[in-house]
């Protein structure tokens, strides 16, 4: 693997793991397919989170590539419970990645988690692949390629948004791609 492309969903109803798009997000999937036709996308892996598919399905149909479903890329879960200072607890489990709250994942295991999909993807004989998962996961993957990468920066993230990651034998190279546009 050459590219790995790295994407957020675009905007859903819902956090819940059958929450559809919005119209806004179809629209947003359309464009998502537009920006990508032409970036030489062979593979494509996705979350098994609705969201996720309905995201990168434009893109699947006009490339004619099967959307290849990977657990390991849904959205990591901060805690079982209702939490209603949540975003507090996200902040921190940036800054301690093994806290880990009642029925959640620590951000470490899950940053192992999605690493795992990486390395995996990375001896696959395809040169340039797209992997569509959920903000909290991807920018734990990102944290994990550049550990300036933090809270603020998950904050910054669109829906839907897109970072390049290349060069992986060398020092990795990421770049966010995507800039946000209004619908």
């Amino acid at each position: 693997m050459e590219k790995l492309y790295l994407i957020r969903h675009c905007k859903a109803a819902g956090q819940a793991a059958e929450a559809e798009l919005t119209m806004e997000g179809f629209a947003q999937a359309q464009e998502l397919a537009d920006f990508l036709m032409d970036h030489g996308i062979e593979k494509i892996v996705c979350s098994p989170f609705l969201r996720a598919i309905q995201s990168i399905q434009p893109l699947a149909q006009r490339l004619h590539v099967e959307i290849e479903i990977k657990n390991r890329l849904a959205e990591r879960v901060l805690s079982s419970r209702d939490l209603p200072d949540w975003l507090d607890h996200l902040r921190n489990s940036f800054h301690d990645l093994d806290k880990c709250l009642p029925g959640g994942e620590s951000s470490r295991a899950a940053m192992q988690r999605i690493r795992s999909v990486v390395d995996e993807l990375r001896t696959a004989d395809h040169k340039c692949i797209a992997a569509v998962t959920h903000g909290n996961l991807m920018s734990l993957l990102l944290k994990h390629v550049d550990n300036r990468f933090g809270f603020e920066q998950w904050q910054s993230l669109s829906n839907p948004d897109i970072y390049c990651l290349s060069e992986f034998d060398a020092e990795p190279k990421l770049q966010r791609i995507w800039t946000s546009k209004e619908i």
